[in-house]
């Protein structure tokens, strides 16, 4: 058992942070608590079936519509995560450390810089760990539940982070942000907002860039027809063609059809005056830009190895502040 427990500054870094340990601990029992509560509640309520032979939770079903509320804040609390142990990191860890000595404390006790320093990172980056698998715990728990309807697609932000890897490599990210963003601040507050500032913008870019990582797959159609689409799929753009294959601006027909006469008061006339537009410009065509859900995991792949570089960059340079303050 000794062999198995902390040592060294490892050891005061986590005594340092007990209590908030405690805190954290007992959130993640709560969250688990309050979903099998749900699911409890959800289950009291047979589900409705419907004309096309599916089933759907009945009206009445209040548990089922908590669970997905709850669910949705797990979500949204997976993608602030990083922004958490980011600020946290630079502020109470390593700025708080510098802006009242304590350090110095550590380094009296033959205690280097360096291995001062990776006790923070690796104790962080632990917890941070941790603190993503209970988070995936807790949304895998509920999330069989509800993954068959609306809001929980394999393609929306808070699912994509709770359902794969990229999340571990967003938290290493912040913890070495942090620690870098702590050393150079050193100021507690100060500390706290730049690095969640910073985490802020990579995951805001990623939230809105990373499905054009991978080039979408295109599927074309008459008008006349429906598109004939792969199931799972996650649609990015869709609109209708020229002959030349350009693309066509739909605002043009409706616009034409919204000022034709009499569109308000007999029903059909929006449609002839579209498609009467179509002809005219010589519009035949549909498209459907989409990435199929094999696209999933070359995307998390992909992000997680970029994410993993900042990560490695971010703990190499604070190393490397480290090592010219205290040579």
């Amino acid at each position: 058992m000794s062999s198995l427990s902390l040592k060294g500054p490892a050891w005061v870094t986590v005594r340092q942070y007990r209590r908030t340990l405690w805190i954290a601990g007992a959130a993640v029992v709560l969250a688990f608590a309050v979903i099998g509560g749900l699911r409890i509640w959800d289950a009291q309520y047979p589900d409705v079936r419907v004309e096309n032979g599916g089933w759907v939770p009945s009206p009445d079903n209040s548990g089922y519509h908590t669970l997905r509320w709850a669910l949705e804040y797990v979500g949204g609390g997976a993608i602030l995560l990083p922004l958490a142990v980011a600020a946290l990191v630079a502020g109470p860890m390593v700025a708080r450390e510098y802006e009242s000595g304590t350090y110095q404390l550590s380094l009296t006790q033959s205690v280097s810089p360096a291995a001062w320093l990776r006790s923070k990172l690796a104790v962080a980056a632990g917890v941070a760990v941790l603190a993503v698998l209970a988070a995936m715990g807790v949304f895998q728990f509920g999330h069989s539940r509800v993954e068959e309807g609306w809001g929980f697609f394999w393609g929306d932000p808070g699912t994509y982070a709770l359902t794969g890897i990229v999340l571990f490599a967003h938290v290493l990210a912040a913890v070495a942000v942090g620690a870098l963003i702590g050393q150079l601040v050193r100021r507690t507050l100060l500390a706290m907002s730049a690095a969640g500032l910073v985490m802020g913008v990579v995951t805001l870019a990623f939230t809105s860039y990373r499905w054009s990582i991978l080039s979408t797959e295109r599927i074309t159609g008459p008008l006349s027809h429906s598109l004939m689409v792969p199931e799972d799929y996650l649609a990015m753009d869709s609109g209708l063609l020229t002959p030349s294959g350009a693309r066509f601006d739909r605002m043009i027909c409706w616009e034409q059809a919204n000022r034709a006469s009499g569109v308000d008061a007999q029903e059909g006339i929006w449609g002839k005056v579209e498609a009467q537009c179509h002809a005219e410009h010589g519009i035949t065509t549909q498209f459907l830009d989409y990435h199929p859900v094999s696209h999933l995991w070359p995307t998390q792949l992909i992000e997680t190895g970029i994410v993993l570089a900042l990560a490695a960059l971010a703990t190499l340079a604070a190393f490397r502040v480290l090592r010219a303050r205290h040579p």
